[in-house]
């Protein structure tokens, strides 16, 4: 037997109960993971409180990094021994260990350690995905990235630095502005003190931005938009305050024929192939030491309730950890 988080309902932070499960034997094309760290990210909330529905009774979490301890038949793209990470469905990652679908792993670095690799799939990968795929970055180029402090928010000012695009990132705090600055953003707007589109305006010189990178949904939606320059891309991949309400299309077509997109990173790795190019890549930048993962939370994985408690109060920044 392992423990695991568990949860029977949807919630607040205490629907979710640290037990004591089963594990089967892996079966063909599974294999058996030893958990060394797991990864927080707020897709978890959004799966505690229902926003983003799942059948109960359910585990939680995306992302883990261990050791493959036994595999079922027909496995060849890891082995007993191995050291891998994961990030994606299927949920479960918060838990001592449990059986993985093979394809959904990646192979480690020697170079890489557990708690860097679980602190960096979910938010590396989104970031992999973001710069280079749903809106391909050029070097000169100008962006707006919400939550520049947080854990995808550290990874992206240093990546948006290391190709030569200038990023602005939000932020909701002093100390958070100074954190977002020293990883590379280029300019930092305290969105408690200053107007985010205004602020925009003034450091393109009033010609908006090509596309806006917005996680925080509901409260910054419109005024992202309005951040855009004609023809530009609103990339809305998250909804930390909340989904954005309905909206008429010709909002788009208003603020100068706008497009719009809501990206997941389990569609853009659902293809082995795309997976290990994209894992390669960030492993490639962290190896380079143009990335540096900032992990400056550690949970015991008993205390998941308040590491979650502590991350929807956005009193966490960069990447946070649960320790089996």
């Amino acid at each position: 037997m392992v423990r695991a988080v568990r949860m029977s309902e949807t919630g607040d932070p205490d629907v979710m109960i640290y037990e004591h499960v089963v594990l089967g034997a892996p079966g063909p094309g599974e294999v058996l993971v030893r958990h060394m760290a797991c990864g927080l990210n707020f897709i978890d909330v959004y799966f505690r409180t229902g926003l983003y529905p799942q059948t109960l009774p359910a585990g939680l979490g995306m992302e883990a990094a261990g050791i493959v301890e036994a595999v079922g038949a027909g496995v060849s793209v890891v082995a007993v021994g191995d050291r891998v990470a994961y990030a994606g469905r299927p949920i479960g990652a918060y838990s001592e260990a449990r059986i993985m679908p093979a394809d959904n792993l990646v192979r480690l670095p020697d170079s890489i350690s557990f708690e860097t690799a679980a602190a960096m799939m979910l938010q590396g990968l989104t970031v992999q995905y973001l710069f280079h795929r749903t809106f391909p970055l050029q070097g000169g180029e100008t962006i707006l990235f919400h939550a520049a402090a947080g854990g995808v928010g550290l990874i992206a000012c240093q990546w948006a630095r290391a190709i030569g695009v200038t990023m602005i990132g939000t932020v909701g705090s002093d100390e958070k502005a100074v954190l977002a600055k020293e990883h590379g953003c280029a300019h930092v707007i305290n969105y408690n003190n200053e107007n985010f589109v205004q602020r925009v305006r003034e450091i393109t010189e009033g010609k908006g931005v090509p596309v806006v990178y917005d996680s925080i949904g509901k409260d910054t939606f419109t005024g992202s938009l309005d951040c855009l320059s004609p023809l530009g891309m609103m990339v809305s991949f998250g909804n930390a305050s909340g989904p954005v309400p309905p909206f008429a299309l010709n909002e788009l077509a208003s603020r100068g024929s706008l497009f719009i997109t809501r990206p997941s990173l389990m569609t853009y790795t659902a293809k082995r192939a795309d997976l290990e190019m994209m894992a390669a890549h960030l492993f490639a930048m962290v190896e380079s030491g143009k990335i540096k993962i900032d992990i400056r939370q550690r949970y015991p994985l008993s205390e998941v309730a308040q590491a979650h408690r502590d991350l929807e109060a956005r009193k966490t920044t960069g990447s946070t950890l649960l320790i089996p």
